[in-house]
């Protein structure tokens, strides 16, 4: 692929805890629509990477592009206006606040009440399961609607590209089946797609390319159809899939 496909651009980032390297010399990118995938166990750095892209952990070293314009340093609430949709791990919906109060508050940065309306439709449309709870308190949706919702909120802020974290976490295997065929759908819709995903055989069974980051460093690429069938990743990480 040439660069003008290329959408994020990840160039030999490093980021700190403290005195602690939690990313050292990190470098991938997503292309025009893919659906790219991190793996690794507990601790490698994956959710970390995708905090780093938005900034909500600082970048040391390295640079970040997207769509050509650097966002390295940029405050993550222009991350997001610029179309980096980043769900996070755990869902992070504001269990305090109604359905529709959540999706309306994916799209903070439109003034256009009329277009916010439709774009609730259109969520609602997708996850109708939402629409039967549009009034309901999120925290007392059931973990697979909860997920609906963050799904639902972050295409509120009408992504161009779309990081999910973790998103089949503590799901049943029916509603794992259930989120794995909205992030296909989504990406056929054209969005691209970063998912960082434990259960490695679902996120190599949707996406195009991969990449195993383990304590911090990239130490293996490949197209996801040749990783899944690459003895190092089928040990570590799919064995008991």
């Amino acid at each position: 692929m040439s660069d003008s496909n290329v959408i994020l651009k990840v160039d030999a980032i490093e980021t700190y805890y403290g005195q602690i390297c939690a990313l050292r010399d990190v470098s991938f990118e997503v292309h025009d629509k893919q659906i790219v995938t991190l793996l690794g166990g507990n601790g490698a750095g994956k959710s970390t990477t995708l905090k780093t892209i938005s900034n909500i952990e600082p970048c040391r070293v390295g640079k970040i592009t997207f769509f050509g314009e650097d966002i390295t340093t940029m405050p993550p609430h222009k991350i997001v206006e610029r179309g980096l949709i980043h769900i996070p791990e755990g869902r992070r919906i504001f269990k305090d606040l109604t359905v529709t109060e959540n999706l309306e508050l994916g799209a903070f940065s439109l003034k256009d009440d009329r277009k916010r309306k439709l774009l609730i439709d259109e969520v609602f449309c997708r996850f109708p399961r939402l629409r039967e709870r549009y009034d309901q308190i999120g925290g007392t949706l059931s973990g697979g609607e909860q997920q609906m919702l963050a799904v639902g909120r972050g295409l509120m802020a009408q992504p161009k590209l779309l990081m999910l974290d973790e998103p089949s976490m503590g799901l049943a295997p029916l509603l794992v089946a259930e989120i794995g065929q909205i992030i296909r759908d989504l990406n056929d819709e054209g969005i691209p797609i970063l998912l960082v995903e434990q259960n490695s055989k679902m996120a190599l069974g949707l996406a195009d390319y991969g990449y195993v980051l383990e304590t911090g460093n990239i130490t293996l690429e490949g197209p996801a159809s040749e990783l899944i069938k690459d003895p190092k990743v089928v040990k570590a990480y799919l064995g008991l899939a």
